[in-house]
């Protein structure tokens, strides 16, 4: 049986059955709420791995959910909606939520997200009881000297460069919103915040790439943000 334990929050009993039956089949250990309240109280009392959230329920919405949620734990949640405008999944993840997959979805990308984020479980564990070293495929960043690298190769960055490359890779597997990114690099999120976070976006994976020899570290998610790939 898979330790991993996941909180399913859908009140559709169809897609709950469908979602429920292949965590079954995968050996995943689950447990079931049909509602907000319930959601909250099953987290609280069992502490799961994963949280799979729908946003539609019946009592309260599902992002409230999340911020009540994140008042007291980081516990992974994939949102799994049929809310599919980028406004809905950018309010999502800035609230709080790890991924988001629309409905209708196939079981493949399920499991896909779920692997995605167990290994970013087990990746941020290890991290907390290593030292001030940062690796992801070729990528590394000495946090205790303030300096990255790409295959020992230092990489000459501007603070700003650094800094959301940090971000990202405190984040890995994680997509963080524009919002987000910008609040924390400049406090505040204005429409020109954007405009300059994709400038030092831009120029932070040129600089990867150059010395990366074509290894994508660094997604972007089109009107939402960007996400940090673990490379093996």
């Amino acid at each position: 049986m898979n330790k991993t334990l996941i909180l399913v929050v859908e009140d559709d009993r169809t897609v709950q059955n469908l979602m429920t039956t292949t965590l079954k089949t995968c050996n995943y250990r689950y447990i079931v709420a049909v509602n907000g309240e319930i959601a909250i109280m099953e987290a609280a009392t069992h502490n799961p791995d994963i949280i799979l959230l729908d946003l539609g329920l019946p009592d309260i919405d599902g992002m409230e959910v999340i911020k009540k949620i994140r008042t007291w734990s980081d516990v992974p949640i994939i949102i799994i909606s049929a809310r599919s405008e980028d406004s809905d999944k950018v309010e999502a993840l800035d609230a709080g939520a790890d991924d988001y997959l629309t409905k209708p979805f196939s079981v493949e990308e399920l499991l896909a997200r779920i692997r995605v984020t167990e290994r970013r479980i087990v990746f941020n564990r290890r991290e907390q009881n290593e030292s001030n070293i940062f690796v992801n495929g070729k990528l590394k960043i000495d946090y205790s000297s303030g300096c990255a690298y790409i295959d020992e190769k230092e990489l000459h960055l501007t603070p700003i460069e650094y800094k959301l490359l940090c971000l990202l890779a405190s984040n890995v597997g994680k997509v963080l919103t524009h919002t987000y990114l910008t609040q924390k690099i400049w406090g505040h999120s204005w429409e020109n915040d954007v405009a300059s976070l994709r400038v030092f976006m831009a120029t932070l994976r040129k600089k990867i790439d150059k010395e990366s020899m074509s290894v994508q570290y660094i997604q972007t998610h089109v009107g939402i943000g960007y996400r940090m790939i673990r490379v093996d």
